[in-house]
């Protein structure tokens, strides 16, 4: 095979192969943010209802601050398996992918480089240790003076960005549209 073609295809493997390191390296990382909702209920019935959802979600309360009003949800969240398997062969894909570049530029040592599929499962294992850990969900209630819609609450939630989303589509939350 021509020198420039195996150059070329190694040069693109390895990008690839480092794109794929940050894609498993991102898998882990924290992902908080925090966002207002408009609910059309009052304040105490809707803390009511943020307790019991966030029962169901197996968070309990790790702390209530009485001076700004804050409460402290605290929860574990698990990783997905799925995840770890799926982490786990992609990098097995794209680790096979590097070994057989590298086997046409250096067919001696082909053999030695199969062995390195064998780090594969180091990708699963980094997504596991990292992904299963404690969460924590802040949140602050906020009655708004009467509109003529009838008393609305406004609720300022910090927390994981797919917690946000189900929270808002489990209860029917409007995203406020102050800044």
């Amino acid at each position: 095979m021509n020198t420039a073609i195996l150059s070329s295809t190694f040069g693109l493997t390895v990008l690839l192969a480092i794109g794929l390191f940050f894609f498993i390296r991102a898998s882990v990382k924290d992902r908080t943010e925090q966002i207002k909702l408009v609910a059309q209920e009052p304040e105490e019935s809707l803390l009511e209802q943020l307790q019991n959802y966030f029962d169901q979600r197996a968070y309990r309360v790790a702390a209530v601050d009485a001076t700004t009003g804050q409460v402290t949800f605290q929860g574990f969240v698990r990783p997905s398996l799925f995840l770890a398997i799926f982490l786990t062969v992609l990098a097995a894909c794209g680790i096979l992918c590097l070994v057989l570049v590298l086997s046409l530029l250096y067919p001696a040592l082909t053999q030695l480089f199969f062995g390195l599929v064998l780090l594969s499962p180091a990708a699963g294992f980094f997504y596991w240790q990292g992904a299963g850990r404690n969460e924590q969900v802040f949140l602050k209630v906020e009655t708004l003076p009467a509109q003529e819609f009838g008393t609305q609450s406004v609720i300022t939630v910090t927390a994981h960005r797919d917690e946000l989303a189900q929270l808002q589509q489990n209860l029917k939350l409007k995203p406020s549209s102050e800044p």
